[in-house]
């Protein structure tokens, strides 16, 4: 048909038998639906070369930028029964503001006076503390008297011990001296008594030398009395010395023994205290909790809880809140093999249901109604949808979003990738080929050229 070879078909075929062919060479309106199907496989040849901006596709919703910005459910942290309602669905609250009172219903908390009698119980056995504290310094006190006192006894035992080794002494030697008197009385009985066998002695002075010589046997025998009697005072003394330290070891001990009871007496009164303590500021914050209030400011959405008298466990949901103040912001979803070609602050292009728009996803140029977003986040493990979530805020460069969004509101993005031809992103459509698959060799050869 392009006249490009000399090798004509007609000359081995004939093209007559055919009836296509009568027609079109019979009918010349033919030649000119034949200009218009060259003109238009021409056009799309040139279609296949114009630029196409690859780019990714990803559907999710419109949420808030920061997580205490979202909508949020309010949660009773105890168990209690619905007493009464202080706002309706639709109100607007203040941080604080009471939204619904809740009433006890565990029988540990029933008492009205509990906190008060909790108090009352720790100011017990604070002064409970203070009283084993006095009697612990009552003992100190009392150690130190019994060891006073000891010291006191052993000394004046010591002095007895001393004054009974000095008696030992002194009758040791008066002993002695009277051995040295029996020593010379029976000398000179002996002596009287020979010289009187001589005739030189009369018998008066035998006599006499006999009965000084019995006084002074009566002497020695009451002189070694005393001397055993001296040495009795000293192991007396000695054992009046082992009785006192006994005697205040033991008043020390059982005075030591009084003591480290009051001390751990009063530890175990200052843990019990402590707990009491614990309870008592539990019980005033668990008054507290029977207000449930909004943690910000914001509108009530819905209330979760109904009626009144309703029975509500620890955790249960009472109202959904939406913060008054938020930042706009759109959760989107991409398939994992999109995954690594999107990047934390790329641009993309998102519009929103109900929202007037016209998407060319090949020239985002030629669109209407999109605004443009910046990526701040993005999930590095995969979703229950098998997607991986993507969050985009508002290009502050580009033009504001519109004001109207409401939270949960559908959207459509397009993260923007390379320019391409067409020819080239039907080509990797076909082969399933991700975006920009050749991107790092690319960039590599064109390194290298330079």
């Amino acid at each position: 048909m392009l006249n490009i070879t000399n090798n004509r078909i007609e000359k081995s075929v004939d093209l007559h038998k055919y009836q296509s062919i009568r027609v079109f060479k019979e009918n010349q309106q033919y030649k000119i639906i034949k200009r218009i199907f060259i003109a238009t496989g021409i056009l799309l040849v040139l279609f296949l070369f114009l630029p196409w901006t690859q780019n990714i596709k990803g559907s999710g919703y419109v949420t808030t930028l920061k997580p205490n910005q979202r909508p949020q459910e309010i949660h009773t942290a105890i168990a209690g029964r619905i007493e009464k309602w202080h706002v309706q669905e639709g109100d607007f609250v203040k941080k604080g503001d009471t939204i619904v009172y809740i009433s006890e219903i565990k029988e540990d908390y029933l008492d009205p006076n509990l906190v008060e009698n909790t108090g009352n119980q720790v100011k017990a056995k604070e002064s409970a503390v203070v009283s084993y504290g006095e009697k612990v310094k009552a003992l100190n006190s009392q150690i130190g008297a019994i060891d006073a006192e000891r010291n006191l006894k052993f000394q004046q035992a010591q002095n007895k011990l001393k004054q009974a080794y000095l008696k030992v002494k002194s009758d040791s030697i008066d002993f002695e001296a009277v051995k040295t008197q029996l020593k010379i009385a029976r000398t000179q009985y002996n002596r009287s008594v020979n010289l009187n066998k001589d005739g030189l002695k009369p018998l008066t002075d035998v006599e006499e030398k006999k009965v000084k010589l019995q006084d002074v046997e009566a002497k020695i025998i009451t002189q070694e009395n005393k001397f055993i009697a001296s040495k009795n005072e000293v192991l007396n003394a000695r054992m009046e010395l082992s009785r006192i330290q006994a005697e205040y070891s033991e008043k020390t001990a059982k005075a030591n023994s009084d003591r480290q009871t009051a001390i751990s007496t009063r530890f175990d009164t200052e843990a019990q205290v402590n707990k009491l303590k614990n309870q008592y500021n539990n019980y005033k914050i668990r008054n507290g909790l029977y207000y449930i209030t909004a943690p910000q400011d914001g509108y009530i959405n819905r209330a979760l809880q109904t009626g009144i008298g309703e029975t509500l466990k620890e955790g249960t949901s009472i109202v959904s809140i939406m913060p008054a103040n938020f930042e706009i912001a759109v959760e989107t979803y991409i398939e994992p093999i999109d995954f690594p070609l999107v990047h934390k602050g790329e641009k993309v292009r998102v519009w929103f249901d109900g929202w007037p728009t016209i998407v060319f996803s090949g020239w985002p140029g030629a669109s209407y109604g999109t605004f443009g977003g910046t990526i701040v986040a993005k999930e590095n493990f995969i979703s229950e949808n098998g997607k991986y979530r993507v969050l985009i805020a508002p290009d502050p460069k580009d033009k504001k979003w519109p004001e109207m969004l409401s939270i949960g509101a559908g959207t459509k993005s397009l993260a923007l990738l390379n320019d391409v031809p067409i020819w080239f992103e039907i080509w990797r459509t076909l082969n399933g080929f991700p975006p920009n698959f050749y991107t790092k060799e690319t960039k590599s050869k064109s390194e290298k050229k330079k």
